[in-house]
C-alpha cells in the first residue's frame, strides 16, 4: 500500500451510501425549478480568468487567495470556476440570451475554491444554483427565497434559519464606503493585513473578516440601513411583505454583506448551526449592475446557489433517512447453462417491466446463492436449475413471505411479478 496514491487534498469522493440523498436533493431541486417555471443549462468549469477578476472583485478572497488559476498552452490565463453567476452571465451574453428577453435558468456542478477544507467544505465543490435575469421586480426577490424555503421542506430540512440585508444602489454604497473608510481609519493600528490593504479600495470586506480579533472593530462600524437610498428602502421593504405573505420567516442582518462585489439590493442567506463555524448552506441576492459589468446592457438579475455537500450534511442532521434500494427479484442460475439463461431472463424481465430492481447473483450453491439473495433484501428470488431449463419454466420463491416456491412459465413470472410487485 505504499504506493497508493491519495486523492488531491480537499477533493471528496461521493460514495454508494451517500448517493442517494445527494439524487434525492437534486431530483427535489429540478422539479422544484421547473415548477416555476426555470429551465437547464450547462455551462463549462473553465473561463478566462477575467470574468471572475471584473465580476467577483479582485480584492475578494476568492480572486486573491482561492482560485485555481493556471495559463494555458496559448498563454492565457484561465480559471477553474469558483462559483456560477458570472458564467450564467457570461452564457446569457455570448449567446444573445438578453436582447429583449427575460431568462429564468438553473444549473449544477463543480466548482473550486483552495479553501481550507473542513466539514461539508471541500475544494472541489457542488453548487444548484436558479437566476432570473432581466427582472428588477421585488416579487422575483421574494419568489427566489420562497423557492429555497420550498425545497428545504421537500428534503426535510428544518434548522435553517433565513438572514437578509440590502446592499443598496451603486451610488448609495459610494456613500457608505466614505464612511466605512473615516471609521476604520480611525483603527488603522487595530486592522490585520487583510484589513489594511482594502481600506481605501473595498472597505465593506472588512465587514466580512472573518478574523476574531477584528471583532470588535467591525461591531463598531456604520450600518449600511443607515446610508439606504430611498427606492432600495422601498425594494426591500416589499421584498419583506412578500415573505411575509408566504409565511416565510427571516431576521434582518445589518452585518450581512456578502463576500462578492457584485450583489446590490436584497442580499440573503440560510444559515445553521449544525455545520460548525461556516454556517451558511444557501447564499444569493440580487446583482443588477453584473450584466453591464461584462459587457451588456444594463440588466436586473437576482439569484442564489447552495452547497451541495453542505445541504446533504445538513440532512443527515436533520435526520433524513433513505431507505436501502434492495433488488425485487435476484435471478439465480446453477450451473454454467443455467447461468447464461439466467442473464437472457434477467434482461427479459428489465424489458417487460422496466420499473422492476433485477440483480444476477454470484456464481455458487443453491444454498448459498439463496442465502445472499436473502441478506440483499430482495423480495424474490428467481431460481433456474437443470429442471428449470428441461421444462421451459422457472422457479418464483418469495424470500419476505411464507407463500409456496412456484413453478411458473416466463409469461406467467412476468404477471405475478406485475400483480405482487406494485409495478401496475
Amino acid at each position: 500500500m505504499a504506493n497508493l496514491i491519495q486523492p488531491v487534498k480537499g477533493m471528496n469522493d461521493v460514495l454508494a451510501d451517500a448517493a442517494p440523498l445527494w439524487e434525492r436533493l437534486e431530483s427535489a431541486a429540478a422539479e422544484l425549478f421547473a415548477a416555476y417555471g426555470y429551465e437547464r443549462i450547462r455551462l463549462p468549469v473553465l473561463e478566462r480568468t477575467e470574468l471572475f477578476q471584473r465580476s467577483i472583485g479582485e480584492l475578494t478572497d476568492i480572486v486573491e487567495k482561492e482560485m485555481y488559476t493556471f495559463t494555458d498552452r496559448n498563454d492565457e490565463s484561465v480559471t477553474l470556476r469558483p462559483e456560477a453567476t458570472a458564467g450564467v452571465v457570461r452564457a446569457a451574453l455570448t449567446n444573445g440570451l438578453l436582447h429583449n428577453q427575460q431568462q429564468k435558468v438553473w444549473c449544477s456542478g463543480p466548482m473550486f475554491r483552495r479553501e481550507k477544507p473542513q466539514k461539508g467544505r471541500y475544494r472541489q465543490f457542488h453548487q444548484l444554483s436558479i437566476e432570473a435575469l432581466g427582472y428588477a421586480d421585488p416579487e422575483l426577490d421574494a419568489e427566489l427565497i420562497v423557492i429555497s424555503a420550498r425545497l428545504w421542506r421537500e428534503v426535510g430540512i428544518q434548522s435553517v434559519a433565513l438572514e437578509m440585508n440590502s446592499l443598496g444602489t451603486t451610488e448609495s454604497r459610494a456613500a457608505y464606503k466614505q464612511a466605512l473608510v473615516e471609521y476604520f481609519s480611525r483603527y488603522r493600528a487595530d486592522l490585520d493585513e487583510d484589513s489594511t490593504r482594502r481600506l481605501e479600495r473595498n472597505p465593506m470586506r472588512i465587514l466580512d473578516s472573518k478574523n476574531p480579533h477584528m471583532h470588535a472593530v467591525v461591531s463598531g462600524a456604520p450600518l449600511l440601513a443607515d446610508h439606504l437610498d430611498a427606492e432600495s428602502r422601498e425594494h426591500f421593504a416589499h421584498v419583506q411583505a412578500y415573505l411575509g405573505d408566504a409565511g416565510v420567516t427571516f431576521t434582518l442582518n445589518p452585518r450581512l454583506v456578502r463576500g462578492l462585489d457584485y450583489y446590490t439590493r436584497t442580499v440573503f442567506e440560510w444559515v445553521t448551526d449544525r455545520l460548525g463555524a461556516q454556517g451558511a448552506v444557501c447564499s444569493g441576492g440580487r446583482y443588477d449592475g453584473l450584466v453591464a459589468q461584462l459587457g451588456g446592457r444594463e440588466t436586473p438579475a437576482v439569484g442564489w446557489a447552495l452547497g451541495v455537500e453542505r445541504v446533504v450534511e445538513l440532512m443527515r442532521a436533520d435526520g433524513w433517512n433513505e431507505p436501502p434500494r434492495t433488488p425485487d427479484v435476484l435471478v439465480i442460475g446453477i450451473g454454467d447453462a443455467a447461468r447464461r439463461k439466467s442473464f437472457a431472463i434477467a434482461e427479459l424481465l428489465r424489458n417487460r417491466l422496466p420499473r422492476l430492481r433485477v440483480l444476477l447473483a454470484p456464481s455458487g450453491s443453491l444454498k448459498a446463492q439463496l442465502r445472499r439473495a436473502d441478506k440483499s433484501g430482495a423480495r424474490y428470488a428467481l431460481i433456474i436449475g437443470e429442471d428449470e431449463l428441461a421444462s421451459d419454466r422457472v422457479s418464483l420463491k418469495a424470500l419476505r413471505s411464507e407463500a409456496p416456491q412456484r413453478s411458473l412459465t416466463l409469461d406467467e413470472t412476468v404477471e405475478a411479478l406485475r400483480r405482487e410487485a406494485d409495478l401496475g
